[in-house]
């Protein structure tokens, strides 16, 4: 998310290279792909009988690998080259988002991991059949990865970008289909041979990787600048441009445009439905809990995740306002410092990019590329996984029926996570052709468009779980009406249908709640199909398979 809000640093002139790969840089570059390729070898060790236990490692994996999983997994390409860039322009109120990422992941814990482990499913859609019957679990499948298509291929398309200005100095179209290849294929080849485990562990390596080159780009930075810590921190308090305090924590304001959105009342609202969202109806970071051994596990997976990101989060943030110091305080700048730019061959880049590109010595360099490269493929792999998973499970496999065999269910996984590797790779250039020859804002939407299938996905379990009301129709509508109303609130589609004087700001966590509150009333809305016996003795909203049949 942080990734759309690149800022318009310096002139609108064209960035110029540092210096091509040094020896050391390319160094680190193969070093990293023979590590790659030995832990990957390591983890695949063994065989594999079943889908289940491709998509779930048969829930025997440590706790504490799968918290580093899933904080590599939010944590994209897009966070570690755009949470630098936050910092520089504003303060560290992000880091206050992850009080609404704990009560959600609390909250998950309570109302949606006993569920999971109840029913045993290995996709979050299968708790639906549960309630609503095989079409909702199949439409919220669907809905999941449409939106996941869109958001890895515009992640994977911002990665190749970045990797292609560091590797080839430009933004080429052959050498940016070189840079999405190569990350396609990396992650195709870690993922799919072991499954979840290898994605598990591997994002555990990738995590580390990335965390360790942000941490010397910190170190770097902070070696660059004169002055002690005391005068730092004092300067970062009171910045020589009279701005205000870029160490402020906590943003007390009602502001609910897009400046707003990372306030405490965006927070507590928006925020956490979001991040409820992410953690138990999104299967890329749901399937992680999956894989633990019990619901208690999961919730330990999921709240020591959120643990783990402040500090990560942290030193992404302190690099940005070392860079703000660097580049703006004239205390700290120095004249062979250049005036940070936001294009590089017309393509906006962040300030942590162009001092990427303009700053770092040979072997940091590398290791940064190295570090965009993990960030991408952790993302990547897990996205590959779950909406295998999703195919698989909730949608192959009961067409297929007895004919598929569980002798054949591995190789059908791993055929699928390969048509979806072209298919993320295709989205990708898609953004990249789109984004160089017209003006509409596909990346922008592509960036934000999981919200728009969470408006939906929100207000499907919410009626599942706290009513006995909805029914497969109203369902479907739902998950339509949310993605629809979250896409009507966005600045671009406004001009389309408002005059000028009615179009609004509208932070993106108020957008999820209005697209979530209006589409709770349409699920809610529709009649159970089950008769009144059909409701299980306890007077929870399931019902019996004997009713589900019926409804289908």
């Amino acid at each position: 998310m942080l990734a759309n809000q690149t800022a318009v640093v310096g002139k609108e002139t064209e960035v110029q290279m540092n210096s091509a790969f040094q020896p050391a840089d390319w160094g680190i570059f193969f070093g990293y792909f023979v590590v790659l390729a030995l832990t990957g070898w390591w983890f695949n060790r063994g065989t594999i009988g079943s889908s289940r236990e491709f998509f779930t490692g048969n829930r025997h994996i440590p706790t504490w690998v799968i918290a580093v999983s899933v904080l590599a997994t939010a944590q994209s390409a897009a966070t570690f080259l755009g949470a630098p860039d936050y910092a520089y322009r504003g303060d560290l109120t992000y880091l206050t988002t992850n009080l609404g990422a704990l009560a959600a992941a609390l909250f998950v814990a309570h109302f949606l991991l006993p569920k999971f482990y109840q029913y045993k499913v290995t996709t979050a859609y299968a708790l639906l059949q549960h309630r609503f019957g095989e079409r909702s679990k199949r439409h919220a499948g669907m809905m999941y990865l449409l939106g996941r298509l869109f958001a890895s291929g515009a992640r994977l398309y911002m990665a190749a970008i970045a990797l292609s200005m560091i590797l080839f100095s430009d933004i080429a179209a052959a050498h940016v289909l070189g840079a999405i290849a190569l990350l396609c294929l990396v992650s195709f080849a870690y993922s799919t041979w072991g499954g979840i485990r290898s994605v598990i562990y591997g994002d555990a390596i990738q995590c580390a990787v990335y965390v360790s080159a942000a941490l010397l780009v910190l170190l770097y930075l902070y070696w660059q600048l004169p002055g002690d810590g005391g005068q730092i921190l004092q300067s970062l308090q009171q910045p020589a441009d009279g701005s205000g305090n870029k160490l402020r924590l906590f943003d007390t304001g009602t502001d609910l445009s897009q400046a707003g959105a990372f306030n405490l009342l965006s927070t507590f609202t928006g925020f956490f439905l979001l991040f409820i969202a992410s953690f138990g109806l999104d299967q890329d970071l749901t399937q992680r809990a999956l894989s633990c051994r019990d619901a208690r596990q999961g919730t330990w997976a999921l709240v020591g995740s959120v643990v783990l990101v402040v500090p990560v989060v942290t030193v992404l943030l302190g690099i940005g306002l070392l860079l703000y110091l660097f580049y703006q305080d004239p205390a700290y700048s120095h004249q062979a410092a250049l005036t940070p730019q936001n294009r590089f061959a017309g393509e906006t880049i962040t300030v942590f990019m162009f001092y990427v590109l303009t700053e770092l010595p040979a072997g940091l360099r590398g290791l940064v590329t190295v570090g965009v490269i993990a960030a991408a493929v952790s993302t990547l792999t897990s996205g590959l996984n779950s909406m295998a998973s999703v195919l698989m499970e909730d949608m192959l496999k009961p067409q297929l029926g007895e004919r598929l065999t569980q002798a054949r269910e591995v190789p059908l996984a791993r055929l699928l996570m390969f048509g979806l590797m072209l298919a993320l790779g295709a989205m990708a250039m898609l953004c990249f052709y789109w984004q160089q020859y017209s003006d509409t804002p596909l990346l922008a939407f592509a960036l934000g468009v999981m919200v728009f299938s969470y408006s939906g996905l929100l207000a499907v379990f919410a009626v599942a779980l706290f009513s006995q009301r909805g029914n497969s129709r109203s369902c479907a509508l739902a998950l339509l009406s949310g993605f629809v109303l979250t896409a009507l609130q966005q600045p671009y589609v406004q001009q389309w249908y408002l005059p000028t004087a009615w179009q609004f700001d509208l932070a993106f966590t108020w957008q999820l709640c209005i697209g979530f509150i209006l589409a709770t009333l349409v699920a809610y809305s529709g009649k159970p199909l089950a008769r009144p016996d059909c409701a299980l003795p306890n007077g929870s909203a399931e019902v019996s398979d004997e009713c589900l049949s019926a409804r289908n």
